[in-house]
Order: structure tokens, then sequence, then C-alpha cells
């Protein structure tokens, strides 16, 4: 894509630390990596053999425009496990190819051009992409870092306007691990929409499972956003769901259910396969997520050495975001760190303008995690 095409106002050409990448290709570490397939996460081949081997005698093509009903009883399962007041049913299900897919149905069907929603600061980059492209604009809402990174309600409730039309929750966030224990006033008293996305419900830390937004406010209409991409590790199947509760599903069901059907874009493979992936993937889940879990306590006590850094466990997620202190530059910091031989995404990435930051993934393999804090750490001393 150029300027002229349909994000004709945005710079796609690479930025200082993208170019630096590509010249030293193949002499630094990556801290950065989020794909599990690259760092030793394979979910187990068998199981998606066996969970595929019975699609191709009776393939039949008959599309839902909410999917598959058996892939949507598994979601409905799935979070009936973790809360009875979930709210979500088989019924209020939609399956999609991915969840920046969801995140694009959704924003359609709550927003026109000229209308806003409301996206925290800090985030991932994916929001502004996909609200360009729909003529939306997003109004960020702060994110306290003193505070564990908890969302300033102030702030949520300072941003909404008159075209406000819904607010956009990361639980567990990216990058900084935060999570929503309890039903926030400022989300009750604004009344929106809320989009929750939670694909790394999975990875709890330092405190327990994400709720269920839905569950946290069922007076509002909730859209929660999950798929096989985290849980199970397979981004290269692209499959998501969007999960509405009651009020979401009374309001926005039955246009949400055109919206998806002008594109169907799940494939019928992985949703026959979807049921068994929920009987026989979770102990590879599990698995995983300890690995996970083990490399945020092996990353933690390194760093937490450091004097230069100020680190703190996240409550999920696989993530780490620590400030680093007597920083003045840090895309200067970023490129040395580069120069010295570990890749690591600096905090303005994901509109952190306070401070100086760092990101880095614990979904790494151990060994090149373990070389890569090395590095970091002695360019800091």
């Amino acid at each position: 894509m150029t300027a002229g095409g349909f994000l004709a106002g945005s710079d796609l050409s690479p930025n200082s630390l993208e170019q630096a990448r590509l010249r030293l290709e193949g002499r630094y570490v990556d801290l950065t990596s989020s794909n599990p397939t690259h760092n030793g996460h394979l979910f187990p081949a068998g199981v998606l053999t066996a969970a595929s081997a019975a699609y191709w005698p009776a393939r039949r093509y008959t599309p839902d425009p909410r999917g598959s009903l058996p892939a949507r009883d598994s979601i409905a399962a799935y979070y009936a496990s973790r809360t009875a007041a979930s709210g979500i049913s088989a019924a209020s299900t939609f399956l999609t190819a991915s969840t920046s897919e969801a995140y694009s149905l959704l924003f359609s069907l709550l927003a026109g051009p000229g209308d806003n929603l409301l996206a925290p600061r800090v985030s991932y980059p994916l929001f502004d992409l996909l609200a360009e492209m729909r003529g939306i604009a997003l109004r960020p809402y702060e994110l306290a870092e003193a505070d564990g990174w908890a969302i300033d309600e102030d702030s949520l409730r300072d941003q909404a306007d008159a075209r406000t039309r819904g607010v956009l929750i990361v639980a567990p966030h990216n990058p900084t691990g935060m999570i929503i224990e309890r039903a926030l006033p400022a989300l009750s008293q604004l009344g929106l929409p809320i989009i929750c996305d939670e694909v790394f419900a999975e990875f709890a830390y330092a405190k327990g499972r994400q709720p269920v937004m839905s569950a946290l406010h069922p007076e509002l209409p909730v859209f929660i956003l999950n798929g096989i991409s985290k849980m199970f590790a397979l981004p290269d199947l692209k499959l998501g769901w969007i999960g509405l509760n009651p009020s979401a599903e009374a309001t926005f069901g039955p246009r949400l259910e055109i919206l998806n059907d002008t594109f169907l874009g799940a494939s019928g493979l992985v949703q026959a396969m979807l049921p068994a992936l929920f009987a026989d993937g979770l102990a590879f889940t599990r698995s995983m997520t300890s690995a996970v879990r083990a490399n945020l306590d092996f990353a933690l006590q390194i760093l937490s050495a450091s004097p230069r850094l100020r680190v703190r466990a996240p409550a999920g997620g696989y993530y780490l975001f620590p400030r680093v202190l007597g920083c003045e530059d840090e895309e200067a910091l970023v490129l040395d760190l580069l120069e010295a031989g570990v890749l690591v995404h600096p905090g303005y990435f994901y509109g952190a303008d306070a401070g100086c930051h760092l990101m880095l993934s614990c979904l790494t393999e151990r060994s090149v995690l373990a070389e890569g804090l090395s590095r970091l750490v002695k360019v800091l001393l």
C-alpha cells in the first residue's frame, strides 16, 4: 500500500527501527516475537489430524451467518465453564476469520464516518489502522501506570462526547498485562457498548484469570472477542469469535448477522475442528501458559536486578513493559540495543508518550530469552 491508496493519510515507509532491523537481519536476538509457532509452541499435530478427519468424508458447504452450530456450542460451553453469568450462548455467538475481522465488523456495526470510539492509551496499534479504514476517530483514554495500568475512569468520562459510539477494552491488556477485576462505575455511567478483547485470557500471571466482561457489566451491550490464535497457538488456522451478551444480542444481533453473512470469512474446516480443539487441546494450552509463566518469573528476576529498570509483574498476558530510568531518548535507546544485538519495541509504538518504556515478549523460547535479556541488561549498565 502506498500514498494514494485507501490509507492515503498514513506513512507506510519503514521507520528508523525497521531500517536498522533490516540492515542487521540475522545478527540480533528477537525479544518481540508474539508468534507461538516461532517459539516452540506447536499445537499437537495428532489432535489437528483427528479433528479434521471427520470433515472430509461428509464435506458439504452449508454456510450459517453466525457460524456452525457445533462450533458455537463449544464456545458457549467454554464461557459457561468460566462463569455462569457470562450471558454468552451459542445463539449469540458469531464466528469470524480472526479477531481483526471481528473488530472490523464491530466498527462498521457501531459507528460511521465522523463517529468515534474510546480506546486505551497505551494500546496495540491495530486499532488505528482499522479506524482509519472506516473513517472513525479514536479518542484515547488513559491507563494509570502508577496504579498498575488501571483504566483512568475520569479520563474515560472526559473523552466521551456526542459522537462516541463505544469503548474498546483489552483485558488482559497488550502490552501492560492489566486486567479488570470489577465493574467500573464510569462504564455504567457512560452506558456505551463495550468491545472487550480477551485473547490473552488464558494467560493469567500475577492475578487470576480475567473475569468475563459481560458478567461484570450485564446492563451494557458487551461484545467479547477471542479466538484460537493465542489460546491454542494456532494463528495460521484463522478462527475467531464474537460473543454477545443478551443486551448486545437484542440491540445489535440481527444487524451483525447481516454484516457477517456478507463475508462468511471463517473457514468451514476450522469451524468443524473447533469442538475437538476445545475437548482435546486445553491440556496443551495449560502447558503453554505454564511455560510462559516460568519465562515471566525468569525475566522479572533478571530485570528487577537492574537499577535502570522499573518493572512490574503483569496481571496477565505474556508481555513485560518496563520503564527505563534516566532515559531521555527512547528511540535512540532501542537503536543502541539493536546494535548490541537485541531487538525490543519502544513504548511509543503503543502510544506510551510519558517516560521511556520497552516491550518484551516472554513467549520467546527460554534460551533466546536468556541471551536477549543478558544483552539488554549489559547495555543498561
